[in-house]
């Protein structure tokens, strides 16, 4: 068992682990006992009612977040021709085509999001043992795979995330820095509600939400009560 710090039990103890907090008053629970020398970031961990090992059963989508996610998303472009010149005035931080394919070959993994046009995915595929397993590798479902190199270069830059469920069937979802707004939070854990919601796997059968926990980098799980999110208005 892991050994946690005294100010982590002393947040703990103040924790009534019997109730089902509302959002906001996870949100305000979160801020008010973060006592960290950083900006912590504010998590969504979702237990959903999925077995992934099942096609059926499978999340994986995208949401764009209305209030961002605080962080500096470094945006890798692989390509050719025009798409160049659109990805380097789209502001990517990083541009290239067979020469990035290399670098990338050799180790070179400074970015956040790699997208790419349909015309390089074949030369890309050898990519896969590199970019797979830390989530990079570009695809269609998570938008990563187009010519519409300019619009995704921005909706990246402004706070869209890819999410999926997990082999035990959660989802882990940053969505936004603690010193946020409370109703900025709110809203974006709203929004990821709503999208979590609208793609339900058609295999997924009986109760699709099971637990829902809010926590800061350094801060414990606080439980919160699904239906009062899914009945909120926020905006």
């Amino acid at each position: 068992m892991p050994k946690r710090s005294r100010r982590f039990l002393d947040v703990l103890k103040r924790l009534n682990k019997n109730v089902l907090y509302s959002p906001e008053e996870a949100l305000n629970f979160l801020k008010q006992y973060s006592s960290v020398k950083f900006v912590e970031t504010l998590e969504a961990h979702i237990v959903l009612g999925l077995d992934p090992k099942y096609a059926d059963q499978q999340l994986r989508s995208t949401v764009i977040l209305p209030r961002g996610s605080g962080k500096s998303i470094r945006v890798a472009v692989i390509s050719k021709g025009d798409k160049i010149d659109e990805a380097l005035s789209a502001g990517a931080d990083i541009v290239g085509s067979e020469d990035l394919i290399e670098e990338i070959a050799k180790g070179r993994l400074d970015f956040d999001k790699l997208i790419a046009t349909p015309d390089m995915m074949l030369l890309i595929a050898k990519l896969g043992r590199i970019l797979g397993p830390r989530g990079l590798m570009p695809s269609p479902k998570s938008g990563t795979v187009t010519n519409e190199v300019k619009s995704a270069i921005n909706e990246f830059k402004a706070g869209k995330l890819e999410y999926k469920v997990d082999r035990t069937g959660i989802v882990h979802v940053p969505i936004g820095k603690l010193n946020f707004d409370i109703n900025d939070l709110s809203l974006n854990l709203k929004v990821l509600q709503e999208s979590i919601d609208k793609n339900r796997p058609s295999g997924s059968k009986g109760k699709y939400w099971k637990s829902l926990y809010l926590s800061s980098t350094m801060g414990p799980g606080i439980p919160v009560n699904i239906n009062l999110l899914r009945d909120s208005k926020v905006g």
